[in-house]
């Protein structure tokens, strides 16, 4: 089982990557058929004056389950953690530079708050077991 999840993360994590890194929406492509509509899983989410990408965020959640899942038992979870931090931020930066893109911080902390809420979640699971 673990090996799947294993597998499962380092590919969702290779389509996470294609899907960053093409210049315009490979899903609006599919589902409108123009590469500059995002579709939007949900509204974003806004606290007072700070908002963040509701998809980004659903986007990090998934990814970092992956994560914990498959390395929960082993001495690398700290670095796929650390891993998935630098990525977000990585990624998100390269949006300067890929047409049809563009850098938004409310992008880059939904993607923050998706691995924050997950590690917090598995560090007290962990705590009180």
């Amino acid at each position: 089982m673990n090996n799947v999840l294993i597998k499962g993360f380092h590919f969702f994590n290779l389509i996470l990557i294609v899907f960053y890194l093409f210049p315009g929406s490979i899903l609006g492509y599919f589902l409108y058929d123009n590469l500059s509509i995002q579709p939007q899983i949900s509204s974003d989410l806004s606290i007072s004056n700070f908002t963040i990408s509701s998809n980004h965020f659903y986007v990090f959640i998934f990814l970092s389950i992956f994560v914990i899942l498959a390395y929960k038992n082993t001495s690398k979870i700290n670095f796929w953690i650390n891993y998935l931090f630098f990525l977000s931020i990585f990624l998100e930066f390269l949006h300067h530079f890929i047409p049809n893109r563009g850098f938004e911080f409310r992008d880059l902390f939904g993607n923050i708050m998706g691995i924050v809420v997950v590690v917090i979640i598995y560090k007290l699971k962990k705590k009180y077991e």
